[in-house]
């Protein structure tokens, strides 16, 4: 079993969205002129409506994902590294991921075959289907609005982040919170720092870490204290934010003997809004 198998963006977006948490100390401060200046509580939830909305219109765009998984030895170094290069595509409006490149090979012919069915079945996906389809991505990004209660955060002053003005939040875990949601479960174990752009409250990067153990994939692997993970975005239109790299590392246990480090990379590039781009396909 390869520890942490491909879930590609949307599970990595929910376990960013997690490690710099949202939510802070509802604190109202003002400057030497008396003029009020944004809390911290109304950054928070100014940003989460900013996410939603770029969430929203990045499932318009087409792109490309560059995904580097690397096991290292016990002094960091890279032992073995499996490249894959993928198109993300948009097909009656769902998003498809299309494996162009292997580590340098196209694919393999069972490898091809099988998403060219994957491919003609979601041509032909039914309504009850696509039912099923949109209710799990609407479960997979419900986490967000739970981060107002599984947070505390502190607004630590700002930051130019790619020449933009952006505040700096700290947060931590709300003492009591009950996890709702296999994402949300995360919450408590996660610690970080979030940057959120003064002008239109992008998130613009998250820098989290692991600070309780948990266990994943039917308790096979077990993620331990201390894994990282970091993430950058960029601004690709009026107000939408894409991710542009994420970067893990991560040591875990597998059956809770063997240790396992691993790093892993992911880069996007190549953003085109959909209906200009050539890679959105229809029955």
């Amino acid at each position: 079993m390869e520890f942490l198998a491909k879930s590609r963006i949307g599970t990595l977006l929910a376990l960013l969205a997690a490690s710099p948490a949202l939510f802070a100390q509802n604190t109202t401060r003002k400057d030497s002129n008396h003029a009020t200046v944004l809390d911290v509580r109304e950054i928070v939830i100014q940003s989460i409506a900013a996410t939603e909305r770029s969430w929203q219109a990045r499932d318009s765009y087409t792109f490309m994902e560059r995904d580097e998984d690397r096991r290292l030895d016990d002094l960091g170094k890279v032992k073995s590294e499996d490249v894959d290069v993928t198109r993300m595509i948009l097909v009656n409006g769902a998003r498809f991921e299309q494996l162009i490149e292997h580590n340098g090979q196209l694919p393999s012919l069972a490898v091809q075959k099988k998403s060219d069915a994957d491919l003609d079945k979601l041509k032909h996906e039914t309504p009850d289907e696509q039912s099923i389809r949109l209710r799990k991505d609407q479960e997979n990004r419900s986490f967000l609005h739970d981060l107002l209660d599984a947070f505390d955060f502190q607004l630590l002053g700002e930051e130019n982040v790619d020449n933009r003005p952006a505040y700096v939040l700290l947060a931590t875990p709300h003492p009591g919170y009950r996890a709702h949601g296999k994402y949300a479960k995360l919450f408590p174990r996660i610690q970080g720092k979030l940057w959120v752009d003064k002008q239109d409250f992008g998130w613009s990067k998250a820098d989290g870490e692991i600070t309780q153990s948990f266990s994943m994939g039917l308790f096979v692997a077990r993620v331990l204290r201390g894994s990282h993970i970091l993430m950058e975005q960029s601004r690709v239109a009026d107000s939408v934010w894409v991710v542009r790299r994420v970067e893990m590392r991560a040591s875990a246990k597998i059956l809770f003997v063997k240790s396992l480090d691993v790093q892993r990379i992911l880069t996007y590039s190549d953003y085109r809004p959909a209906a200009d781009g050539p890679y959105s396909v229809s029955k």
